[in-house]
């Protein structure tokens, strides 16, 4: 028994579905043979040359990364770019190159999550829930088949909100019908006006599910042709968003939770006054995050952890929060044992390995 690239990359669409990424990143199988068997799979933050020299020497022809190695439009391959060596030396090794990256970030799974949990955050929700997730289905089945539609739906995720599953609303109603001569219908005669007790049949599901939706309702149902309305709805799912906000079981002081964070995190952290002496709700947001610092403040945090927070950025917080850097690479080097955590106890015909190098283009004095 082997592994695919394809199902590789199949299993991160499942788990951070690639529709959640954000519009101007690029996930997904990026360089290499979907159809490759997988011999060796390199778990890494950023992809470089020293990241493929790395997977060479240890046997893996597949890299999962975090951050895309093409994240602009490439014109050209040249090795003028690291971007360019990396991308040439991994096709000449015949080495595969995956991206997840703002979907895992947006994940109830992802960066954010496991770090809220590294802090004992109790309640979580996203800082930003993403809009333009759901679907509501609408079908109409006869009485007899309404539980064997209802439950192949439900079996391929639909009916979750929040912590519920299973949900519908049902009503009972008559449809009609008339097949031409061609037809094999459930019922009625052909070139005959047939009248029908159906059961209709209301259900949401996540957008990134549909085609599996429609295809298990499909299947389930009795009819030859299936009559089914989808329509896109604006409620948000607290499963997918950008950040996380949660409170910690009591209040913490300032100075022990600061170096708490440091601690967890590692290296150095910026952060404005210390105006707050306690801090009891925390948001965090991994890699980019200052676009969130005002809900941060809507929501009434006490603190904001992201990074890449530039100088005049952090007056923003007004008072009205503390704000703090991290660093990109320190908010979002967990994210490799997360990776690495799912695949290893997903998939059994190759060995996942860390990357041991640091790939961190920043150093501290």
């Amino acid at each position: 028994m082997t592994t695919t690239v394809k199902q590789i990359t199949n299993f991160l669409n499942e788990v951070f579905p690639f529709a959640y990424r954000e519009s101007y990143d690029n996930v997904g199988l990026l360089v290499g043979n979907a159809e490759a068997e997988v011999k060796g799979l390199l778990i890494t933050l950023d992809v470089t040359e020293a990241v493929i020299d790395e997977a060479i020497s240890i046997g893996c022809n597949v890299i999962l990364a975090h951050h895309p190695i093409i994240f602009q439009p490439i014109k050209h391959l040249t090795g003028a770019s690291y971007v360019e060596r990396t991308i040439m030396h991994a096709i000449r090794n015949d080495i595969a190159i995956i991206a997840s990256h703002t979907n895992t970030d947006n994940s109830v799974l992802g960066t954010n999550h496991y770090l809220a949990k590294r802090f004992g955050l109790q309640g979580t929700k996203p800082l930003l829930p993403l809009t333009d997730t759901l679907r509501k289905l609408v079908t109409f089945v006869p009485v007899l088949f309404e539980q064997k539609v209802k439950e192949a739906l439900f079996d391929a995720g639909a009916g979750v909100i929040g912590n519920y599953d299973k949900t519908s609303f049902t009503i009972q109603g008559t449809g009609s019908f008339r097949g031409n001569k061609n037809t094999h219908a459930f019922s009625g005669t052909p070139d005959k006006l047939h009248f029908e007790k159906e059961i209709r049949i209301e259900t949401v599901f996540p957008k990134h599910l549909e085609k599996k939706i429609i295809k298990s309702l499909i299947e389930a149902h009795p009819y030859e042709e299936v009559a089914y309305d989808i329509f896109q709805i604006e409620n948000t799912q607290n499963n997918f968003g950008s950040g996380i906000i949660g409170r910690l079981p009591e209040n913490v002081d300032t100075d022990k939770f600061l170096h708490k964070i440091k601690a967890t995190i590692g290296g150095g952290i910026r952060y404005t006054n210390k105006h707050k002496e306690t801090i009891g709700t925390v948001a965090i947001c991994g890699g980019t995050g200052i676009f969130l610092l005002q809900a941060a403040i809507r929501q009434k945090a006490d603190i904001f952890i992201t990074s890449d927070v530039k100088y005049h950025q952090f007056f923003d917080a007004d008072g009205k929060i503390i704000l703090v850097d991290v660093g990109h690479y320190e908010s979002e080097q967990f994210t490799k044992e997360i990776f690495f955590s799912l695949i290893k106890n997903k998939f059994s015909t190759f060995a996942p390995h860390l990357s041991k190098i640091n790939t961190n283009p920043i150093n501290y004095l």
